[in-house]
């Protein structure tokens, strides 16, 4: 989509409407009188909310007219055949099963929805991964250890060498269970259900599960607090319950990208392993705080020393 909010800032601006509607999204989670559309709309946050709104469909807006005005040219010319076809490409040319194409707003939502768990969930990702590994040197240094003999230089990197990197994959599983960028995930009951304990939930209730308290749990993991990534090595995964590990949630309706997310995760890690060490920065400690995707509230702050 052609997005760079380090030099241009209507992307910058994309970017900080998300962060704070996101802000504005949990405080209401937890404020009851907030769930009402009726009230919330009228009060100071609920303005906000639809001005923020705003900011976001205006740039989803421009991104779906500059693609379509460019597939346009392109039939022009007779340019149809594409040595790829993005996101947008896909969605542009997607029918229903009457054959009509998306709307403009359901293009609109399908762009915020690929912006926003693509961006925030493995930017923050990234941030907690370097912070365990600047945390723990000895697998640190593990992992780059096995980076530098998969990829050598890593002057380029391939799907195959990615799925060789057993280490850094579970180095990043270990930091995903500790800080979960989705920290609590909601469903709705198809049907009624009854806990072993005999208590019981109606259909149509939502649920809230929180994957934070699940991933920290100690009756499902040892010493949850340990950054331990032989946690999921293959026989301790093969002893637990195959949803006890939760980031991308699970199911039907879990996250779509999650092993796309997991390569990005791969490859940035072993880009910055192969360059820099990581140390932690003791004076500035984390301060964790709970929103739609978990974060620290001053940030993540290490020393990068350059390797030799």
């Amino acid at each position: 989509m052609d997005t760079n909010c380090q030099i241009n800032r209507t992307h910058d601006r994309y970017v900080k409407a998300m962060s704070e509607i996101s802000k504005i999204i949990f405080n209401r989670l937890y404020n009851f009188l907030l769930h009402y559309d009726i009230i919330f709309k009228f009060t100071p946050v609920g303005r906000r909310l639809l001005e923020l709104s705003k900011i976001l469909h205006q740039y989803t807006d421009q991104i779906i007219q500059e693609r379509k005005k460019s597939l346009k040219t392109e039939r022009k010319q007779g340019n149809t055949q594409k040595k790829y076809q993005d996101f947008l490409d896909i969605v542009l040319s997607a029918q229903d099963e009457n054959g009509n194409n998306f709307s403009d707003t359901d293009l609109r939502s399908e762009v915020n929805s690929f912006l926003v768990t693509g961006q925030d969930t493995v930017g923050g990702s990234i941030s907690w991964i370097l912070y365990h590994l600047a945390q723990n040197p000895e697998h640190q240094e593990r992992c780059r250890e096995e980076i530098r003999g998969v990829l050598g230089d890593g002057s380029s990197i391939t799907w195959d060498q990615l799925r060789e990197m057993s280490y850094a994959t579970m180095c990043i599983k270990e930091s995903l269970r500790l800080m979960p960028t989705a920290f609590s995930v909601s469903r709705e009951l198809s049907k009624p259900i009854t806990f072993p304990d005999g208590r019981s939930l109606p259909a149509g209730i939502t649920v809230v599960l929180s994957i934070w308290g699940l991933h920290h749990n100690p009756a499902v993991w040892e010493n949850p607090k340990v950054f331990d990534p032989l946690r999921f090595s293959p026989e301790n995964c093969n002893q637990r319950h195959s949803h006890s590990f939760l980031p991308f949630s699970a199911g039907p309706r879990n996250c779509v990208g999650q092993q796309f997310a997991i390569m990005e995760l791969k490859v940035a890690v072993a880009l910055i392993l192969l360059c820099f060490q990581l140390t932690p920065d003791p004076t500035r400690p984390l301060s964790v705080v709970p929103q739609v995707v978990l974060r620290s509230k001053n940030g993540v702050h290490l020393y990068l020393k350059k390797l030799s």
